[in-house]
């Protein structure tokens, strides 16, 4: 079948729209096509700096042919009801559709058959209309066309559209049709300095083939496999190792379309920044890669580049002009670093007085005494000193008044802990300063010391606690504070290290801090909510370390004011592994079957079955024996749930397993006697009673 090659040429493309905007050429004409009929075999789309293209293989010939049978007026209907009928449909008379008859009467059905159109002139149609809809972010107009109304918006100024359609054994077709004066063709160029020339393109691999010997590598995976092995050859054969960063490598290879490897160097005195400062420098101001001397794991003073030209001195001009802006750019780096460390991390904490942090929630000045404060009350949670966590906390946030952060943001953190310890500060506090921003996401890590885990964790709850106060809840997919990530980074901290921690607590105990006027009903209120929200974080992070949904529901149905993150999690674990074991699932099937006979029963008699059953009314030993079991277990399960021994909880729910089937096996639970009856079903009730000791087995899945 049929092939189409699309390619549009413009200026050059930024990188970091590139990959988004070969994804989004591909799944709009892919789209169309199938909402046309035309279902096709496979389809691939590229970027490079100066163009994105599509391949389309196995398209139809033709539309498929469409018969549709449309329903009209009822036989004897209104005239003008018929009128619009015939109109609607084509039809030329009555005599032209046939009667159907159904339990409502007689009505005439028009059958339309619509011939399929040639692939190539459906494709003609939708290019067009996908080209001047396309989503770049950002977009623009040009040339004296962009005075006229309905002009062209593209993201740079677009110069040639390439699309051919045809068999691989025929001479392909253009598609023809122009977008603001740009119309169709076989034409495209090769790389912009090394073969400028224009090049007739007919299908796929023709084209592939002949801008690669143009100098352009279309694929951008080929150019970063390119990129990446080039580079590593490069940095081993001068003693090195490549410092491999993916971001960057992305950027690179959508900065040029034939890479051509070079290295370069700086002074060796620049080798007294930080290694963090080194490789921001010149990774943000000149998109080069670091490398390292294998024998001592440090920076060595080179870097790589990927220049876009094979130059014919080598590339000595352009290495000369890179070390050149990177001399200058490590200088400035140089004398902020050393400035930086003239003035102490406390000498500068006057300055968050005059920085607001929000509007509602005071200076950061204010925000900094709270964190000390909830950092001395984690610190009995996580085993650190409380004064060394209170200072840890007070300069944690200081190297966000420094120069090189200034111009780094991305450092902060890791620059507080290089000038914490470069002026004497305790490891511990020193450690903090870094890593109190972590957990950032899933895949970052949780820090160990426990100082820097109660400065943590008072950082991410003084954050949440005062935007829950001022009510400035995440809210559907709006979270600009990043509220969700740091509750997230609570819970994987207290589930990580063992923490127990209780979120409406957090509040209650601290939200005062913030707005000391409300009333403890309004704290009750912001409680609930705050309690939610984190029930509903903790079911996301356990879902996706693979916990079952239902029996995280099953425990967090239970509530109470006081559910801790720890032990719910546990909980969950216990719950899953007595699930597995024969007791677990035969206890859940009798809980099930109690369950359904009181609805059935409750829905009946428009009552609920609760209190405590008469013993004196029990005529049966199993009744007798399912009772004395109901007892013994939830005292057993309730003792054991108290001092979180989970496990020991599961165990004593597997007691109930013989009695409760021995029950179901002998016992006639509607007896005649309605008394009886009664009884009975308060004792069903009694099962699902001592079940809720441990989760709600109503909630798990048979």
């Amino acid at each position: 079948m049929p092939d189409l090659l699309l390619e549009l040429f413009s200026e050059e493309i930024p990188a970091r729209m590139q990959a988004k905007a070969a994804d989004d050429l591909r799944r709009m004409v892919t789209d169309k096509l199938v909402a046309e009929g035309l279902v096709y075999e496979g389809a691939k789309a590229f970027a490079t700096p100066r163009r994105i293209a599509l391949t389309v293989h196995g398209i139809p010939v033709r539309q498929p042919d469409l018969k549709e049978e449309r329903r009209g007026p009822r036989v004897g209907g209104p005239e003008p009801a018929i009128q619009g009928f015939l109109k609607a449909t084509g039809l030329a008379s009555l005599s032209e559709a046939k009667i159907q008859s159904d339990k409502k009467g007689d009505f005439y059905i028009a059958l339309i058959e619509k011939p399929g159109r040639a692939a190539i002139d459906v494709i003609a149609e939708i290019l067009p209309v996908i080209i001047r809809t396309f989503p770049w972010p950002k977009s623009m107009r040009w040339g004296a066309r962009s005075a006229k109304p309905g002009s062209l918006n593209w993201v740079r100024p677009l110069h040639a559209i390439t699309a051919t359609y045809g068999l691989e054994t025929e001479e392909p077709d253009v598609v023809n049709f122009s977008v603001d004066g740009i119309e169709t063709g076989q034409t495209t160029y090769g790389h912009r300095f090394l073969a400028p020339a224009a090049i007739n393109v007919r299908r796929f691999e023709d084209y592939e083939a002949k801008l690669l010997d143009a100098k352009v590598v279309l694929d951008p995976e080929r150019r970063k496999d390119s990129i990446l092995t080039d580079a590593k050859q490069l940095a081993f054969a001068q003693g090195f190792e490549l410092v491999e960063d993916q971001n960057l490598l992305d950027e690179v290879a959508g900065l040029v379309e034939w890479p051509v490897v070079l290295m370069g160097s700086f002074d060796q005195e620049f080798l007294s920044i930080p290694a963090e400062v080194i490789r921001a420098t010149i990774r943000n101001n000149q998109k080069c890669f670091v490398v390292s001397d294998p024998k001592t794991g440090k920076l060595a003073n080179k870097f790589i580049l990927v220049a876009n030209i094979e130059a014919t001195d080598g590339g000595k001009a352009i290495v000369a002009g890179n070390e050149r802006v990177i001399r200058a750019r490590l200088s400035d780096a140089k004398f902020f670093y050393e400035t930086d460390l003239k003035t102490k991390l406390e000498d500068r904490l006057p300055k968050f007085e005059q920085i607001v942090f929000h509007e509602k929630l005071g200076t950061q000045a204010e925000r900094i005494k709270r964190i000390e404060m909830s950092a001395a009350e984690m610190a009995q949670l996580t085993g650190a000193d409380p004064e060394t966590a209170k200072r840890a906390a007070r300069l944690a946030k200081a190297d966000l008044l420094t120069e090189v952060v200034g111009e780094f943001p991305e450092l902060q953190g890791l620059m507080g802990k290089y000038y914490a310890l470069a002026q004497g500060e305790d490891g511990a506090v020193a450690a903090a300063s870094e890593e109190h921003y972590k957990p950032q996401g899933p895949s970052d890590r949780v820090p160990t010391n426990p100082v820097s885990l109660a400065v943590a964790l008072a950082d991410k709850i003084d954050t949440l606690i005062g935007f829950w106060a001022i009510d400035e809840k995440p809210t559907g997919s709006k979270d600009p504070y990043a509220l969700r990530r740091a509750a997230l980074g609570v819970i994987r901290i207290s589930i990580e290290r063992e923490i127990e921690l209780y979120p409406r607590g957090l509040l209650e105990r601290r939200i005062k801090r913030v707005r000391p006027e409300l009333s403890d009903t309004a704290i009750s209120d912001i409680g609930d909510s705050f309690q939610d929200f984190f029930e509903d974080r903790l079911k996301v992070q356990l879902r996706e370390q693979g916990a079952r949904y239902d029996l995280v529901d099953a425990v967090l149905e239970l509530g109470g004011s006081e559910v801790g993150l720890l032990s719910t999690v546990r909980r969950v674990e216990a719950l899953g592994k007595f699930l597995d074991t024969e007791n677990g699932k035969n206890l859940l099937a009798g809980t099930k079957r109690a369950s359904n006979i009181l609805a059935i029963e409750e829905k009946k008699d428009k009552r609920a079955f609760d209190g405590a059953p008469d013993a004196t009314l029990y005529s049966l030993n199993e009744e007798k024996a399912l009772a004395k079991a109901i007892g013994e277990v939830k005292a057993e399960a309730s003792a054991a749930v108290a001092k979180e021994d989970f496990a020991g909880a599961m165990s004593a729910m597997a007691k109930l397993r013989p009695p409760v089937d021995a029950f179901f096996d002998k016992v006639r639970v509607n007896d005649e006697d309605a008394k009886v009856r009664e009884n009975r079903l308060k004792l069903l009730n009694e099962i699902r009673s001592a079940t809720r000791a441990v989760a709600d087995f109503s909630k798990i899945q048979d």
